[in-house]
């Protein structure tokens, strides 16, 4: 980093498989730990599908770290929808997979919330951000969760020991009251409103409005990432995107929280004064301005819209 600063010990919290913002939100952090600014200690996934796991492994790999944990959930959300995850099954001519990886199937991996208490368990105090950017599955069970053979504490109180703050994609901001219910939210409603209501660390909300104002150029995905033969961001990006219209600019939600949480004093965003989330039984985001309170969210110029976009495109590409 240049600066004497420790890299940010980073959980990263993903529903990989749903829109492909989460594969290039995976890159931008491992290209950020490869700059020495974050740390990857685990990733854990609350897309219940058999191949979500797998795809991580597939990305960590590429990156050389393909030793990173893994954790999936189990009996979540949403396990039926594929789009790119069938990416990472091809074979070539000699029985190996054309994307390296040693996970091949989620049921194989650690379940979610015993690998969550056992990473915290390990770190210092008040040093970990936990960077959501799926449903709120695994963090609301963890909230939850009792004394284990990794910690004594109850996970409201491990994580209010452990964790600086919550840097999570979820919701709409301002509402200025519109039904807004957003796509990981209403996706695990129960579990969205207990991480709101219960979390016991400052949390930082990515509204849906952020990623939209920040999208990734498709000429970048068309050019940039032809430093191998096979990359596997433009062609799940390519799968994902087969029958959809997606034009040539493709909202980046989720690599805003990521951002965020490891550069959180560069200036890509402006925060909003203090306040409490509140979500409703419909999956509807409502944000009061509070002393004090818990909750921010962020907010975007065209300024740093701009800025973003270029410090996205040259990570997310950038050769392990």
């Amino acid at each position: 980093m240049g600066d004497g600063q420790e890299p940010v010990r980073v959980i990263f919290d993903t529903d990989m498989g749903n829109d492909i913002d989460d594969a290039v939100a995976l890159s931008v952090l491992h290209a950020l730990q490869t700059h020495g600014e974050a740390q990857l200690l685990a990733v854990t996934v609350t897309k219940d599908h058999d191949l979500a796991g797998p795809f991580v492994d597939v990305i960590n790999s590429f990156y050389g770290r393909g030793d990173i944990p893994i954790g999936v959930v189990r009996d979540g959300r949403t396990p039926s929808v594929r789009r790119y995850l069938e990416l990472i099954t091809e074979k070539n001519d000699i029985g190996e997979w054309v994307f390296a990886h040693d996970l091949a199937s989620q049921r194989d991996a650690r379940e979610a919330v015993g690998l969550l208490r056992n990473v915290l368990a390990e770190q210092p105090d008040n040093s970990v951000v936990i960077i959501e950017v799926g449903f709120s599955t695994n963090l609301a069970r963890l909230i939850t969760s009792v004394p284990d053979e990794h910690s004594q504490l109850i996970g409201k109180d491990l994580i209010a020991r452990k964790v600086r703050f919550l840097s999570i994609m979820a919701g709409m901001f301002p509402s200025n009251g519109e039904r807004n219910a957003e796509f990981n939210i209403r996706h695990d409603i129960p579990a969205a409103r207990r991480v709101a209501e219960d979390w016991p660390t400052r949390i930082i909300y990515s509204g849906f409005e952020v990623g939209r104002a920040v999208p990734y150029p498709i000429e970048s995905i068309e050019r940039d990432y032809r430093y191998v033969e096979r990359h596997f961001l433009p062609e799940a990006f390519r799968l994902y995107a087969a029958g959809r219209r997606v034009g040539r600019r493709y909202p980046m939600w989720d690599v805003t929280s990521v951002i965020y949480g490891v550069r959180p004093d560069e200036g890509y965003f402006e925060l909003s004064p203090p306040g409490r989330v509140t979500i409703d039984a419909e999956g509807n985001t409502r944000f009061v301005e509070e002393l004090g309170g818990p909750h921010r969210y962020l907010i975007v110029s065209a300024e740093q819209a701009a800025r973003f976009q270029d410090t996205m495109v040259e990570l997310a590409a950038e050769p392990p």
